[in-house]
């Protein structure tokens, strides 16, 4: 099963609440990874091509064509995956950081995610737009378009109840301010960190995702705990249009192959018109 975190939740109190949703099947995992992201285009019904380029992650998007988001969990724990698009909590509706709503992911299960959360019981499905199309244009939020962002915690295992001293337990009730604080401060950083990687890179993108159909998808509360202020993993897969991939050389066209022989103008043998 899978579920989405609240930010209030989680920062005002140690277990958070979250949202189940419906499980599908999808691929083998990795073993050096906590989950595994696909990005499953629903128009064509396939999971698309992933190409590596530059130590980054790219799918082909087809303009107009819905698609989901499929997350598998590969370990042996529960775990939160954080999902944004363009930028945006695919949960809330906030401009995306790691410390807001997710999906929270059963040992080996499945979490097929479609669209924009509504409510507890509805999405406006995902799809490739024109960027000017896009819910985060939309919005007034357009600098991100063109990725998708899983951040991935695992749970706080269960401690036993033991007594505290004064000491301890004022030590410990200072903990969720100081890891909100630490945990500030790590985005702050990442965020300087992502900018300065990507502006030799940047470029005007060609696709963002759409707010599109609403749809029936149910969904159920449970109880987690993050283990860490920070994410245990961060998975990023960017998009775009074929062309654009080709001339960002993501994509390798085959190079055209010229023919040894050389083109004659009358190919064809002297005669006439035989019987059939």
């Amino acid at each position: 099963m899978s579920n989405p975190i609240t930010r209030r939740t989680l920062l005002g109190a140690a277990t958070a609440t979250v949202l189940a949703l419906a499980i599908a099947p999808m691929g083998v995992c990795r073993a050096d990874t906590l989950a595994r992201v696909d990005v499953y285009d629903r128009g064509a019904g396939e999971v698309l091509t992933e190409y590596r380029h530059l130590g980054r992650r790219y799918v082909v998007g087809e303009p107009g064509n819905e698609y989901a988001v499929r997350i598998r969990n590969c370990s042996g724990q529960r775990l939160l995956a954080v999902l944004s698009v363009d930028g945006v909590n695919a949960v809330t509706g906030e401009s995306a950081s790691p410390d807001q709503a997710g999906y929270v992911l059963e040992p080996g299960g499945y979490v097929n995610i479609q669209g924009w959360r509504k409510d507890l019981s509805r999405t406006a499905a995902f799809y490739f737009s024109d960027p000017a199309d896009s819910y985060a244009a939309q919005t007034g939020r357009p600098h991100d378009l063109g990725v998708i962002g899983v951040a991935l915690f695992r749970e706080r295992p269960v401690e036993r109840q033991t007594w505290l001293s004064k000491e301890s337990r004022s030590e410990r009730s200072d903990t969720p301010a100081r890891a909100e604080s630490d945990a500030a401060s790590d985005a702050k950083a990442s965020r300087a960190a992502g900018a300065t990687a990507a502006a030799p890179a940047m470029q005007l993108p060609s696709l963002g995702t759409g707010h599109g159909r609403g749809e029936y998808s149910p969904v159920q509360q449970v109880e987690f705990e993050r283990g860490s202020a920070r994410p245990d993993e961060m998975i990023a897969i960017r998009y775009e249009r074929r062309e654009t991939l080709v001339a960002m050389g993501v994509i390798a066209e085959p190079p055209y192959r010229f023919s040894r022989r050389h083109p004659e103008p009358f190919p064809g043998a002297l005669g006439f018109v035989p019987d059939p």
